[in-house]
């Protein structure tokens, strides 16, 4: 249960003063980052961070301010000259100080308004931005127009924050200002130790938060200001120790020791048609190791596109079936699993493991025959979506799970997995090379095994970047490359985030090509049916078609080893991790290959670094910390956000230091108070509570 004192921030958004109905449907669009399943609350509100402010404390006079510069006059008011009627003049209300005189601009203003706020002979403050027109100094629309009890009121500085459409930052400011009021009462624990807070020079949680929304000078509100500071490590450090709990609570539980003899690790090895790598025999033997172990395995296993992740991932499924359980690998499409299951079924067959597949597809009775045979432990191996992990999907002995490609698997989906398996092994792939101060903040302190090498015979892939304005020149040279039998892929670009022009401009771009090339041309994207997409893919594999357009649907595992072109159009639009994944569907055999990114100029200089990268280096690792520093963390895991994924006020690119201090000081927590039952241990279940980390509470033993 969360605690009480936490109920006024967990109160809706709609609770404070100001914020009736119609704003609060605007609040829950812009802080409850696209879900529809709440409303926003007042918590939401607080840890909405400005990402800027305005200065006003430039008080410089009218001759003396100028061009552009914002500034804070206080002037008497001398005339008003409406516009004549009938045209579109502005009304002008013109204003002196000892320096000189600024004619203050209104367009469609109503006359009565202006009237009683500016009214003639008296003295106002005006806040806004000076322009200069023929030599004389003017303001349109002034942001304030005050009395001097209201400038007494009006801050110096004024954050700026994230707006959406109809919500403006006048209405923010008031509801922050009302979220405040609701805060600053509440009698919170410092669950920060006291001595590295005062050594830092932090203020306490309430007043990092007030100096946030309330900033005196435009450096309070910096990244490494020391309100911003110490919110960021409050989130960090919730977040470190919720993913330290999860993992000692799996570690408590125990698992069924998997002891293998080797015998089904001998039978894989012969059936394989070349030798495993230095870095694949190493990872398999770091696995075998764990799951022979009583406790229960969590590794990551990070390895480049094409360097024999799933391979891994079977010899450790083979150790586990050979102890007597059973294995799941969940994949995150329907086409990848049935692609995993079309790569391991020969293997599997030759050393005996019984596989299966199970994903949205399967219905009626050849799904409940599946469901029956997993139940009596009739399949070693499972292999599917996210569907293996429902409700009536039921193993007799679950003893390793293996997660593919699943970047954003937190702690929630852990907890899920568990349930399936008493003290089941858990093993996750991931071909995007993860950055270490990523690793740390995402997965916590989750054991890796790194695949390095590419297995023998593969080659580096030639990487070219082309402007599109010589598209007619790139078609001739894919033309030359069917004719020698090679095969294509044609990427179009995601387009503004919308599935509907991404699908339109793949559909009319296979069309230009088949009436080009014939009907060698293929399509393939995610709104077609789970049959046709098969088709579309098989019929790339068979050679039937040579050239298949796609959408990013084929960013993730698509495996036909003899294609040997991807060309990428407008690869200015994709980020690098992407580029680099779709960059792995080629070079996956004996053949040269070669990346075409088509990109239209000009370029700014982000997009040109990218391409630069992708032209300069094959390797991942490279790539993910070249990403990681041009783009910030939210892409490198695969989100559309900036910042951290999952994080609302932590910043990969000023916080990394307080990232591994906040796991270290976590792992030292858990290590004297386990049950967080001292003072500050008791502190940090509301910190938990507070940045939503309740799973983690729960699995207190004495929660």
């Amino acid at each position: 249960m969360r605690p009480n004192v936490l109920d006024p921030l967990f109160a809706p958004a709609t609770t404070l003063t100001g914020v009736g109905p119609k704003i609060g449907q605007l609040f829950d669009k812009l802080l409850v980052d696209g879900e529809r399943v709440r409303e926003a609350r007042v918590v939401d509100l607080l840890f909405h961070m400005p990402h800027g402010a305005i200065d006003r404390r430039a008080n410089p006079g009218i001759a003396r301010s100028q061009q552009g510069m914002l500034v804070t006059l206080h002037v008497r008011v001398d005339r008003h000259e409406p516009p004549p009627r009938g045209t579109r003049r502005p009304y002008k209300v013109f204003v002196q100080d000892d320096t000189g005189e600024l004619a203050l601009t209104f367009f469609n203003p109503r006359a009565d308004w202006l009237t009683k706020q500016l009214p003639e002979g008296e003295m106002r403050w005006v806040s806004g931005t000076v322009e200069w027109f023929n030599g004389a100094p003017q303001m349109a629309h002034p942001d304030h127009i005050l009395t001097d009890d209201g400038y007494q009121r009006m801050p110096a500085v004024e954050p700026v924050y994230g707006l959406t459409e109809g919500l403006s930052l006048k209405t923010v400011h008031k509801a922050t200002a009302a979220a405040l009021e609701r805060l600053l009462p509440l009698d919170l624990p410092e669950w920060q130790d006291s001595a590295f807070v005062a050594g830092r020079g932090w203020p306490n949680f309430k007043g990092a938060l007030a100096a946030v929304h309330r900033p005196e000078t435009t450096a309070g509100i910096a990244p490494e200001a020391p309100a911003l500071a110490r919110l960021a490590y409050d989130e960090l450090l919730a977040n470190q120790l919720a993913l330290a709990l999860v993992r000692d609570t799996m570690k408590r539980a125990g698992a069924t020791p998997r002891a293998a003899t080797g015998l089904m690790a001998e039978r894989l090895t012969l059936a394989l048609p070349f030798a495993l790598t230095g870095s694949q025999t190493r990872a398999i033997a770091e696995i075998t190791e764990d799951l022979a172990k009583p406790l229960r395995m969590v590794r990551l296993v990070q390895g480049d596109v094409g360097a024999g992740k799933t391979l891994v991932a079977l010899f450790s499924m083979a150790a586990v079936v050979e102890a007597g359980g059973q294995c799941a690998l969940m994949a995150p499409t329907d086409l990848l699993a049935r692609q995993h299951l079309a790569s391991i079924t020969p293997l599997c067959d030759a050393a005996g493991l019984r596989v299966a597949i199970l994903t949205g597809r399967e219905k009626g009775a050849g799904r409940q025959k599946t469901l029956d045979a997993l139940a009596a432990g009739d399949i070693d191996i499972l292999v599917g979506t996210h569907a293996i992990f429902q409700a009536g999907v039921e193993f007799k002995d679950l003893g390793l799970a293996v997660v593919d490609e699943q970047h954003r698997f937190g702690v929630h989906q852990r907890l899920a997995l568990a349930q399936k398996g008493k003290g089941a092994h858990l093993l996750v792939m991931t071909a995007t090379p993860i950055p270490r101060t990523l690793l740390m903040t995402y997965f916590g302190d989750v054991d890796v095994s790194r695949l390095t090498e590419k297995p023998a015979g593969r080659k580096p892939i030639d990487t070219r970047a082309i402007s599109l304005d010589r598209l007619g020149e790139v078609v001739e040279r894919i033309g030359a490359a069917i004719a020698q039998g090679q095969k294509v892929y044609w990427v179009c670009p995601l387009v503004e985030e919308s599935e509907v022009t991404d699908l339109a401009a793949a559909a009319e771009r296979a069309e230009t090509l088949e009436r080009i090339f014939g009907p060698v041309v293929g399509l393939l994207h995610g709104k077609m049916k789970g049959e046709d997409k098969d088709r579309a893919m098989r019929a790339f594999q068979a050679g039937e078609t040579r050239v298949l357009v796609a959408t990013t649907v084929i960013e993730v595992g698509v495996d036909v080893p003899d294609a040997t072109v991807m060309l990428i159009e407008h690869a200015e639009r994709f980020g690098l991790a992407q580029l680099h994944q779709l960059r792995g569907r080629v070079g996956r055999g004996d053949r040269p290959s070669t990346c075409l990114l088509l990109y239209r100029g000009p370029l700014g200089e982000t997009a040109k670094a990218r391409l630069d990268v992708m032209r300069q280096t094959n390797d991942g690792f490279v790539i993910a910390e070249k990403d990681l520093e041009l783009r910030g963390g939210g892409e490198v895991l695969g989100t559309r956000q900036s910042g951290l994924p999952g994080f609302r006020i932590a910043n990969l690119e000023w916080h990394t230091e307080l990232m591994e201090i906040a796991r270290d000081d976590a792992r030292l927590v858990l290590a004297r108070d386990p049950d967080l039952q001292d003072p500050r241990g008791q502190a940090l279940r509301v910190l938990l509570y507070l940045f939503e980390r309740d799973e983690a509470v729960r699995l207190i033993r004495a929660a």
